[in-house]
């Protein structure tokens, strides 16, 4: 057994997220957050770090690692889960995380997703992304969207990713699992042979760079549902970050493109539980409307609020006002709320409450 396994294990049956190994400190472990030291370790010096992460690594994988300092790989540990890992070089020497991806993948029920989400499913084409800031649960959001496409719906999906994280079984739907690295040489060339595939849905697992925008962009208006993620905090930030992709000599057309092919934006931050014991999602979301595609084409996207308070019936929600809400029910401490809300001055008086 590789030594790192007792510490997967024990980041496992702890309820932790990620493991932090680094040279110079002890193990640590993320639990509802917050980093902790390992207990029954000592200090990992360079030596002893790499003997430990080089024992579940390839040698091709390993020989990358030397030669340019980072590696992103998948390593499951049967009966316990699947990790997403990251070896990098720091200032003490050698450095690795490990995030852990559930075996069992949660449905839209279980994570209490807004029904909005679940519709976005049904659709049978268009541009729907998934954001937010690393560590938001966005990869567990997308597989629960997956999950549920597969069990209703006969679809072929294709998912590119760097690497595959959640793996899903076929169900109603034929899936294929690509992996940037192994069996594509990146998320742009897999994307464009998606597009020969026969593809009903594509999961874009990052949009990273402006070929790959493009391309997924072209994707939805050629038919397929794309689902792609972005790290952006908030539906205008999202239409923005898009649209800046590109030279401003292009940026015309393609707000013509994303205004034909945008249909949903659900941007996700994870907050600790007001009871301390977890953390939870909290929602901003945006759906196509005739409006949203006026905005887009327009370059207009301060207007993106707007569209989405006039929306509520039919799904959409800002995130100062699912925070608001989550707030009056008790799930969230104002305090955390204050702190990623956009209109503070709504959130302090909720500061200064007594508790009950």
């Amino acid at each position: 057994m590789a030594r790192i396994d007792e510490l997967l294990r024990q980041l496992k049956d702890q309820g932790g997220s990620d493991l932090h190994l680094a040279a110079g400190i002890v193990p640590r472990m993320r639990k509802h957050g917050e980093l902790e030291a390992v207990e029954g370790w000592d200090v990992l010096t360079d030596e002893s770090l790499r003997e430990i992460v080089r024992e579940v690594s390839t040698d091709s994988d390993w020989s990358g690692y030397e030669r340019c300092g980072d590696l992103d790989f998948a390593y499951g540990l049967e009966g316990v889960a699947r990790f997403r890992a990251n070896y990098f070089v720091q200032e003490n020497g050698a450095g690795a995380v490990f995030r852990i991806i559930p075996e069992e993948i949660l449905s839209i029920a279980d994570l209490k997703l807004p029904k909005a989400v679940e519709l976005l499913c049904d659709l049978k084409e268009g541009l729907v992304l998934i954001t937010g800031p690393t560590g938001s649960g966005k990869s567990t959001t997308l597989a629960a969207v997956i999950d549920h496409i597969n069990r209703n719906h006969s679809k072929h999906i294709v998912t590119i990713e760097d690497p595959v994280e959640f793996v899903h079984q076929n169900q109603q739907s034929v899936l294929s699992h690509r992996e940037v690295g192994t069996h594509t040489h990146g998320f742009s060339p897999a994307l464009r042979a998606a597009i020969r595939q026969d593809a009903d849905v594509v999961l874009v697992g990052e949009m990273r760079d402006q070929e790959t925008i493009a391309l997924a962009i072209t994707a939805a208006e050629m038919g397929m549902l794309v689902f792609g993620t972005l790290h952006t905090n908030s539906a205008t930030k999202t239409v923005d970050r898009l649209i800046d992709a590109f030279p401003s000599s292009e940026q015309n057309q393609i707000r013509v493109s994303l205004s034909e092919s945008l249909t949903g934006v659900v941007s996700q931050l994870l907050l600790p539980t007001a009871d301390g014991k977890g953390r939870c999602a909290v929602h901003e979301i945006l759906l196509k409307t005739q409006g949203l595609a006026n905005v887009i084409r327009e370059g207009n996207t301060p207007m993106l609020n707007s569209i989405i308070q006039s929306g509520k019936n039919v799904g959409m929600q800002s995130m100062d006002d699912a925070l608001f809400a989550l707030v009056k029910e008790g799930v969230i401490r104002p305090v955390d709320a204050y702190m990623k809300a956009a209109n503070k001055s709504r959130f302090e008086p909720l500061i200064d409450e007594p508790a009950e």
